[in-house]
């Protein structure tokens, strides 16, 4: 398996997990309120529910956002490389790896750490569409692409 493979595999199975977590917590909350709704009357019966709803919503959200990272990391393929910065690319910028994706927390594979980031993001954006060679600056900082996976 190559690096960008791993790399991929490995934030695939990190939105799958949270997406397991997010359903198993919107399951537990639903059956909360089932089991309060039996033994409970008056106006603390109906603040906590209306709580458990509220959370439920929020726990929802972040469940659609996880299956939308998981769509759009379903539709890369690992094995391609572009000269091009395109979604998907695994590009190296003074030093430091940033995998074209989506927006998701820094990890550590083979030692090497990785970003993960959306092509809508600041840095995201000004790579989209560059080959190795190219420089920016965001933020008062320089970049040159050194190379694209």
């Amino acid at each position: 398996m190559t690096f960008k493979q791993k790399i991929h595999t490995y934030y695939l199975q990190m939105v799958q997990d949270r997406i397991d977590v997010f359903k198993d917590m919107i399951s537990a909350l639903t059956e909360d309120s089932k089991n309060d709704a039996k033994g409970s009357a008056g106006d603390k019966h109906e603040t906590a529910l209306s709580m458990m709803h509220i959370e439920q919503e929020k726990l929802t959200n972040k469940l659609k956002e996880a299956i939308a990272q998981k769509a759009i990391l379903d539709r890369i393929d690992a094995d391609f490389v572009s000269s091009t910065i395109i979604i998907g690319s695994l590009v190296q910028a003074n030093g430091i790896y940033l995998y074209l994706s989506v927006a998701l927390p820094k990890i550590t594979i083979d030692g090497v750490n990785v970003i993960a980031l959306s092509p809508q993001s600041p840095l995201g954006a000004h790579l989209m569409g560059n080959k190795v060679g190219f420089k920016f600056e965001i933020n008062k900082t320089h970049y040159t692409i050194e190379s694209v996976l």
